[in-house]
């Protein structure tokens, strides 16, 4: 079986070409395919997947339809700081800090972060620039900017769970 950065250069693009046609966004089809990367990353530490690629496909069709289901539920909401899912950063048992101490966290956390990575990360969640454009405006790679915003997610999501437990 590929490791799982090689799964993740070989069914990236056609991953989120399928999620395109379905979602009609392509800024959120990357969004998803990213979020699929990383729980496979985070999953594959412990565990083998016998069929990575279905697997990768069936995570990211469950992320669309959790996302369908979450939106109807926040379709009154206002926009929150930093307009980061909570499941980026905090495990759902955690849930019970405060706004104000999972914004710290997630700056703690983002200062641990290159330069780099860190300002890929900021201009697609905060600016909501596509891979190309942070690549451009960056001079890297697209490839190299997919990579930076997953290290990126998973970098915090793990801080975030640490210090939450701690």
């Amino acid at each position: 079986m590929p490791s799982s950065g090689v799964l993740l250069e070989h069914y990236y693009r056609e991953l989120v070409s399928y999620l395109r046609l379905r979602l009609g966004s392509r800024h959120a089809a990357e969004d998803i395919a990213q979020e699929a990367y990383l729980r496979i990353l985070e999953r594959s530490d412990d565990t083998q997947i016998s069929h990575p690629r279905a697997f990768l496909y069936r995570t990211a069709l469950n992320l669309v339809t959790d996302g369908h289901r979450r939106n109807k539920v926040r379709r009154s909401e206002t926009l929150e700081v930093l307009e980061i899912d909570e499941r980026f950063f905090v495990a759902p048992a955690h849930n019970a800090f405060g706004q104000e101490e999972r914004l710290e966290f997630l700056q703690r956390a983002l200062g641990e972060l290159s330069e780099t990575c860190r300002e890929c990360f900021l201009l697609r969640k905060l600016e909501g620039l596509s891979h190309m454009e942070i690549a451009t405006r960056l001079n890297l790679s697209k490839a190299m900017v997919e990579k930076h915003i997953v290290n990126a997610m998973k970098h915090c999501r793990v801080r975030m769970r640490e210090w939450a437990e701690a």
